[in-house]
């Protein structure tokens, strides 16, 4: 049973939302006044109803008091005829006309009280409806008015989530741009500074060539320069013989001998 009012409930709920969405209040307005107008319409019809019962009642009145007076004349005219068995009749029978009438006069009361009550709530709807139709307009055109708004804000709102959008869009292309060029930028130092020139182990042949042929020229430079000094007197280390055993006149016999040859052959060198 839980189970079922449960699931009960949420049906109802769902289809009051469905009701919600699909109603729409310049519609309910215009079925409301129209169901004011019947209303006002079945108010008319048993005022008219009421109104000839009641006619009709005074017809029948002003019939039987009209046949009590042609009745008394006669009763009269019956006993000026020395008939007065007919005056009797005819009194009789006025009598029975004048009951019918008192017992008409209270429904005849009765009616006209009815039609009186009816006559004010009809003119007491036939100004609520005089009212609520002027209300109606003015709701109708302001639900319009909203609704047009509202509108124009959804429209507005979808203009404003373009803008935003393309302001993204243009501020990550932006973005890309000042990436790509802060990207050149650090290549090009790189390039300028030759940081880059040995990355990926390549590099110029005509280059490395030109740096082996400046290597060695440098090379070649400082072997003269140290040839030159040489040259020039510069005081060389002592070297002893190989293999010599001899004492210290004979070390020095051979070291000057060494050097008076050793003289002549740097020279040529040079």
């Amino acid at each position: 049973m839980g189970m079922l009012k449960r699931a009960g409930e949420i049906f109802q709920a769902k289809a009051n939302k469905a009701l919600d969405k699909a109603e729409k209040p310049d519609e309910m307005l215009d079925l409301s006044y129209q169901q004011m107008l019947e209303q006002i319409t079945k108010v008319r019809q048993a005022l008219a109803t009421i109104a000839a019962s009641r006619k009709r009642i005074e017809l029948q009145e002003d019939q039987l008091h009209h046949s009590i007076d042609h009745l008394t004349d006669q009763a009269r005219q019956a006993l000026a005829a020395n008939r007065e068995d007919l005056a009797k009749e005819a009194l009789a029978r006025k009598a029975t006309a004048q009951a019918e009438i008192d017992d008409m006069e209270p429904q005849h009361q009765q009616l006209g009280e009815q039609e009186e009550k009816l006559t004010a709530t009809l003119q007491a709807l036939q100004a609520r409806v005089n009212q609520f139709r002027t209300q109606k307009e003015t709701m109708k055109a302001q639900y319009a008015a909203a609704q047009a708004s509202a509108s124009v804000n959804e429209s507005v709102a979808g203009i404003s989530d373009t803008f935003s959008d393309s302001g993204a869009a243009l501020q990550r292309a932006q973005d890309k741009i000042q990436n790509m060029q802060a990207r050149a930028g650090a290549l090009d130092e790189l390039l300028a500074s030759g940081a880059l020139e040995d990355v990926g182990g390549g590099s110029d042949d005509i280059q490395k060539q030109l740096d082996e042929v400046g290597a060695s020229s440098q090379v070649s430079d400082e072997l003269a320069q140290m040839k030159a000094e040489l040259a020039a007197g510069a005081p060389a280390a002592t070297l002893p013989a190989a293999g010599g055993t001899g004492n210290g006149s004979d070390g020095e016999n051979d070291a000057g001998a060494s050097g008076s040859s050793a003289s002549p052959a740097s020279t040529s060198n040079g």
